[in-house]
């Protein structure tokens, strides 16, 4: 029997699901949630591996307008990248809901001219599913997909026909990893990447979007694991935010994100964290390049 193997980039607006459908796909957490919109930065990539096929998902920040700040137009790039790259687009869309910036994505994807699927998130919250076929029908409509797939990506309904479909559309082709390996991602970036998801978890909407996390010293030995991580801020108040009255943040935040990564790591885990003033950073593409976020 031949082996299929190729890339599968998710795209969608910001907050519809992607990253928590990356992860559900691969079986492991791989890509920071939250219900906060533009929390994946970076394109993510996940490695799905059977005997009959390898599945190279490339989770994306979520598109919107190419403007704003260095930041925002640094994730636009990276979203824009991965459709050029592909061999099938997972186009994925919020049940019974869409918007103008739901189009945006959609004139990408159609540019791109990649066989694209389109995937309906979050139908465990819609009562009624007989609502969903005139949704289907409309947005068949707008583009020729080769397949139309409803899922909930929390609790998993539908995946293995998602999977089916993907693994029909890819060329025939050895595998690109070994079978064990999940992400082309370091662990030193999934470190940080899970200090940022604890903040904005924490700290909702005081100021999520101007985080940003590197680690600064990753020291392993057999049984324990040091890591120091940086917080950074834009202004003097947010730092005082990150740390909380009487350091209370910052020690809860090292906690939650210390024992993912003691799962992840399957060892004792020395967190050591810090939140440190740079202005702007955002809006600076030098800073940007420090922080990691380049193309």
């Amino acid at each position: 029997m031949s082996h299929r193997c190729g890339h599968a980039a998710i795209v969608g607006r910001p907050n519809v699901g992607k990253s928590t459908l990356l992860n559900r796909l691969v079986g492991q957490k791989l890509s920071i949630t939250s219900r906060k919109p533009q929390t994946t930065r970076w394109n993510i990539l996940g490695v799905s591996t059977d005997a009959a096929a390898q599945v190279i998902y490339v989770d994306t920040p979520g598109i919107t307008a190419a403007q704003g700040d260095a930041l925002r137009r640094h994730m636009v790039r990276q979203a824009a990248g991965a459709l050029a790259s592909v061999d099938v687009v997972l186009f994925v869309v919020e049940a019974l809901k869409w918007t103008p910036a739901d189009a945006l994505v959609l004139d990408q994807v159609r540019e791109a001219g990649v066989p694209a699927i389109l995937v309906i998130n979050k139908v465990d919250r819609v009562k009624d599913r007989a609502r969903l076929l005139p949704f289907i029908d409309e947005l068949r409509a707008r583009l020729q997909f080769t397949a139309v797939v409803p899922v909930s990506a929390r609790d998993g309904t539908n995946l293995d026909r998602l999977h089916a479909e993907i693994c029909r559309l890819l060329p025939e082709a050895p595998p690109l990893f070994p079978d064990d390996q999940v992400t082309d991602r370091s662990v030193r970036f999934l470190a940080a990447e899970l200090v940022r998801e604890k903040l904005i978890r924490r700290l909702g909407a005081e100021l999520p979007y101007s985080l940003a996390v590197t680690i600064e010293n990753f020291r392993e030995k057999p049984k324990l694991v040091t890591i120091d991580a940086v917080i950074w801020v834009e202004t003097q108040g947010q730092k005082a935010i990150v740390i909380g009255k009487g350091g209370a943040v910052l020690k809860a935040v090292g906690e939650q994100a210390r024992l993912d990564l003691e799962r992840m790591l399957g060892r004792k885990v020395l967190l050591r964290t810090w939140a440190r003033v740079k202005r702007r950073w955002t809006d600076d593409v030098a800073a940007l390049k420090q922080f990691g976020y380049t193309d």
